[in-house]
């Protein structure tokens, strides 16, 4: 067989389904001793794309008993593990592009969730190949775990109680997926594998099955991917992970070369804030063994050439500001210079359509950018409907006075606001906001779930707080009946019984015949001994009208309305007013436009 590169697999799926946990014991297969990456994950959700390189040796020790005593022939499988909450699906969507084949890996208890369904579109469009991972499965009653364990053989071991409680889980989850066109099918019940997909079961905790699924993931390759992985040469590129500060080194670059070679002292392009940047490589290092990219530490070997595909770091002049998520490129000659600056110009672009007015977003990396704005597009309210939330700015790097100043400008309590991903905030910033007058609200956090979750709790309460403001202030439609055999006084002011027949009416509200003309002013209101400022739909109660003689104009029997004034209609119109006064509304509205058309408009 010709010769090919690893295939790059990225790890998809809903959080806490175990992505990490998964990706832990597989980098524990190895003899060096590590610590776990998830015991320091913020709120134990990957936050960005990291990378962790099986060799064949160990892949090939751990399932030659599945295999038959045969070997792989790649060199080994490229792990990427992708963002696993629902908000990162730009970077899931290029960890998707970068990949040759993927895992989504489920909860067997929990089954799909918004993040599988989010995986299983962003798979689809990608045209990418995947296996789901039935994790958890330790975790039926009854399952007996034996560490390390293949899934064949514990499949064979297990009573036929927990095989029951097994199928149940398993047909509905194949249910699932046949509800969005995927025929999922145990991977060893499998005929043609071109037109299922292979349910894995495993237990990452364990670390049964894990050998079953890394055989299927790379047989898989092997077998439908062979001249895409044979394709890796060329000239070089490399996705940009992102930028760390390392002790010796300086500012570096953990990138994905996926395809070519990278060599010492070439001249690459890459993309910064300011448009892209023409450097040299200084220094290339590979992380030893089996270390996982993000978590290598001082495991680094220096060396001078790295072919596709691999996770590495490198050293350059002047890479201060690099966008992370981007793509790198060698430039292999000068005749192909200008075009592949042209290319990487393109992608110093931020693809976020802004508004001339709303919120702020602010966040480390242009895929966080990206994908804290691709969520807030999407979000919905109670009612399922759009929230439309605008975007005035989304810039990378932390909150500065600067952003505080040009959002506090707003008179739009809701436009008043900044998000920030994983950002930080200058001490200036953070000056600006204890300020006790200091109307903007700053919401940032290094998981976007929590940002999406504490902001839309805030649109909630501050437009509900809004509203009953604008109730106090507003005069709202109401409808009234004056009671036959219930005139007090027929005068100064007049005195009367009145059943409330829809909306409400307040002290001092102006009053409308149905006929449109003016019927007074409400005094007073009263219930028995009660004074009231209010009285609502089917209140029955004295009312003290100044302006009016019963008998003139007004009579027992005449349903009055609650004059409201033009200018309140507008704003009556932007709040949740009921059915009722909608209906009485309209009946203000339709006596008014007798003598002037464009009344309430």
């Amino acid at each position: 067989m010709s010769q090919q590169r690893q295939p790059i697999v990225a790890v998809l799926g809903h959080v806490d389904h175990g992505k990490t946990s998964l990706l832990d014991h597989i980098r524990s297969l190895g003899a060096e001793k590590r610590s776990s990456v998830m015991a320091r994950e913020a709120g134990g959700i990957t936050q960005h794309i990291g990378a962790t390189e099986v060799p064949a040796e160990v892949l090939n020790d751990l399932c030659s008993k599945l295999m038959g005593g045969k070997n792989f022939n790649s060199p080994g499988l490229l792990f990427i593990d992708t963002p696993g909450h629902h908000s990162f699906s730009t970077l899931r969507t290029r960890g998707g592009s970068l990949a040759d084949i993927a895992i989504l890996v489920i909860d067997f208890a929990d089954g799909c969730k918004p993040q599988t369904l989010e995986s299983l579109r962003i798979l689809r469009q990608a045209k990418t190949p995947f296996v789901v991972a039935c994790n958890k499965v330790d975790r039926l009653y009854g399952w007996k775990s034996e560490f390390g364990r293949s899934m064949a053989q514990s499949m064979r071991e297990q009573s036929k109680d927990v095989l029951s409680l097994f199928d149940q889980k398993y047909w509905q989850l194949v249910g699932q997926f046949g509800e969005h066109g995927f025929n999922l099918e145990r991977y060893d019940k499998i005929t043609d594998f071109t037109k299922n997909i292979a349910l894995v079961p495993c237990s990452a905790k364990e670390g049964e099955g894990i050998q079953d699924l890394l055989t299927v993931t790379i047989g898989l390759a092997e077998k439908f991917l062979a001249d895409q992985l044979g394709d890796f040469e060329g000239s070089a590129e490399a996705t940009i992970l992102e930028m760390k500060e390392e002790k010796g080194l300086g500012k570096t670059l953990d990138i994905i070369l996926h395809r070519g070679t990278l060599t010492k002292g070439d001249e690459i392009a890459v993309a910064t804030p300011d448009g892209p940047l023409v450097t040299k490589i200084k220094g290339m290092f590979s992380p030893r063994g089996m270390s996982e990219m993000r978590d290598a530490g001082d495991r680094w070997d220096a060396v001078n050439s790295v072919s596709a595909a691999a996770g590495l770091k490198i050293s350059a002049p002047d890479i201060t500001e690099i966008l992370a998520g981007t793509t790198l490129r060698a430039i292999p000659d000068e005749n192909s210079k200008q075009e592949i600056i042209d290319i990487t110009a393109e992608e110093c672009e931020i693809s976020i359509d802004l508004d001339e007015e709303g919120i702020a977003i602010k966040a480390d990396t242009l895929g966080g950018l990206e994908a804290l704005a691709f969520e807030l597009r999407g979000l919905k309210n109670n009612l399922d409907e759009p929230r439309n939330i605008k975007i005035r700015s989304a810039t990378i790097g932390p909150i500065n006075r600067k952003d505080i100043r040009s959002a506090a400008i707003s008179d739009d309590p809701f436009e008043r606001v900044i998000l920030s991903f994983s950002s930080g905030i200058l001490p200036e910033a953070q000056s600006e906001l204890d300020k006790d007058d200091c109307e903007v609200l700053h919401i940032g956090s290094e998981i976007v779930y929590h940002i999406l979750e504490e902001y839309e709790k805030w649109i909630e309460e501050t437009t509900k707080k809004l509203e009953e403001e604008s109730r106090e202030n507003v005069i709202h439609p109401g409808r009234i009946l004056i009671l036959a055999d219930h005139v007090f006084r027929r005068s100064g002011p007049a005195v009367v019984g009145v059943r409330v027949l829809g909306g409400r009416i307040q002290v001092g509200q102006r009053l409308l015949t149905m006929e449109g003309d003016k019927a007074g002013r409400v005094k007073s209101i009263r219930d028995g001994d009660h004074v009231l400022t209010e009285a609502k739909q089917g209140d029955e109660l004295a009312v003290a009208i100044d302006g009016i003689t019963i008998g003139r104009g007004v009579d027992e029997e005449d349903v009055l309305l609650v004059d409201v004034p033009e200018s309140h209609v507008r704003k009556l119109r932007k709040l949740n007013i009921s059915p009722i006064e909608e209906e009485i509304l309209g009946e203000i509205i339709t006596i008014h436009r007798r003598n002037e058309h464009f009344w309430g408009r």
